[in-house]
């Protein structure tokens, strides 16, 4: 009896919706949170008007975050339902125009008429929605629109994020705050950018310099920014 071999591959498309929202979502809050730390140690608040804006800024930005994703998502899927919506009543009323429609997909990829025709037809008999979601819209479950999903990893993400700053802030001296702040919060973007990078299978040196040096750079905006306020009320 001859062994039937399964060739089964794990595809990082599969997690590109969760990535996403995770890596903008942690980047998001550490970034956002230590600036807003950051400008207003700068302007020489006291330790616990810092970390009370801190806590603040954990908890707008976090919820933020979930409601920007979910509406921005929804949008997503409110598109892609209406697209369906019209697919089933193109196949309905016009079922040999979709065929074609469909087949000349597969001819315009290399496929010869007559097999993209077959194709087609097989394709259409199993499941005609599926096969013009997933080769005419481009729609597939992997990239299926998730709006709870997508705010949930946004909220839960950003709030990780922004943990490391807040609890320097809390532990640092006064007189050390900003510095340190600054400090951790570069060491965890280089980490995220490691770790995001890894995941999506991308060089993670370059992540690690990018998010950084953004993250350097809104930091120092802020303080800056911070400051000039500071001293001019």
């Amino acid at each position: 009896m001859r062994a039937v071999y399964r060739h089964v591959e794990r595809h990082r498309v599969s997690r590109i919706g969760w990535l996403r929202a995770a890596v903008l979502g942690a980047n998001d809050g550490l970034v956002s949170t230590a600036s807003l730390i950051v400008g207003v140690a700068s302007a020489a608040k006291s330790p616990g008007e810092v970390v009370v804006a801190g806590v603040a800024a954990v908890v707008a930005g976090a919820m933020s975050m979930a409601a920007g994703e979910y509406v921005s998502v929804s949008s997503q899927a409110d598109t892609e339902k209406a697209e369906l919506a019209r697919e089933v009543a193109e196949l309905r009323d016009l079922p040999e125009a979709e065929h074609e429609e469909l087949a000349q997909i597969y001819i315009s990829r290399g496929v010869e008429p007559e097999t993209a025709r077959l194709v087609a037809t097989q394709l259409m008999a199993k499941d005609a929605l599926a096969a013009h979601a997933r080769d005419e819209l481009g729609l597939s479950d992997l990239t299926g629109a998730r709006p709870v999903q997508a705010a949930l990893s946004s909220a839960a993400s950003f709030a990780a994020g922004a943990v490391l700053p807040l609890v320097v802030a809390v532990a640092a001296p006064r007189a050390m705050l900003s510095g340190a702040v600054t400090i951790a919060s570069l060491c965890g973007l280089a980490i995220l950018g490691y770790v995001g990078a890894k995941a999506g299978d991308a060089s993670p040196w370059r992540g690690v310099v990018r998010v950084t040096l953004w993250g350097a750079v809104a930091m120092a905006v802020t303080a800056v920014i911070g400051r000039f306020v500071g001293a001019a009320i």
